[in-house]
Parts: structure tokens; sequence; C-alpha cells
């Protein structure tokens, strides 16, 4: 008969946007309008820093970045419930 009115049960199915963040640049607009498909970008991290995932610009776990099946994928390291860091 479904979840009892004003359970949260119907939320858990939900799809929502992830976000994955891998660093990032500041670039002036002249630069911009010169970036061409095979342009390079150098980001802030260092490839051995994990990645940032967020939820609606707030971040909720890090990863490393992985290959399966030729796509690239998140291999989730750190949970982050709050301040508090779950590993």
């Amino acid at each position: 008969s479904g979840a009892p009115v004003g359970s949260l049960d119907m939320l858990l199915d939900v799809p929502m946007a992830i976000t994955v963040s891998l660093g990032g640049t500041e670039i002036p607009i002249h630069r911009l309008l010169q970036l061409a498909p095979g342009s390079v970008i150098q980001l802030d991290r260092s490839i051995d820093e994990p990645a940032d995932l967020y939820v609606r610009d707030i971040k909720f776990a890090t990863g490393d970045i992985v290959v399966v099946d030729g796509r690239f994928a998140i291999k989730i390291k750190q949970i982050i419930s709050g301040c508090k860091e779950i590993t």
C-alpha cells in the first residue's frame, strides 16, 4: 500500500546529481577563448590527491579516479557526515 504519509522512505529512490571535482584553476577570459579540442588545462592538485564529490555544492565524500570498463569512475575513500569523516 506504499509508505505512510510523512515517511522519508519515498525519498530514498529520488535521483540526485553528483559532481566530481578533480581540482580547479583560474583562467583569464582571453585564454579561455583560445581553448580548443586537445587543449590542456593544468589543475591545482596533484594526480595523487583524491577527487571531491558534491551533491548540491555540499562536499560529501572523497575518492580516487579509476577506470571501469573503459570509463572513468570514482572509488570512494571517505564519506563526510557533517564535520565527522568516516573512512
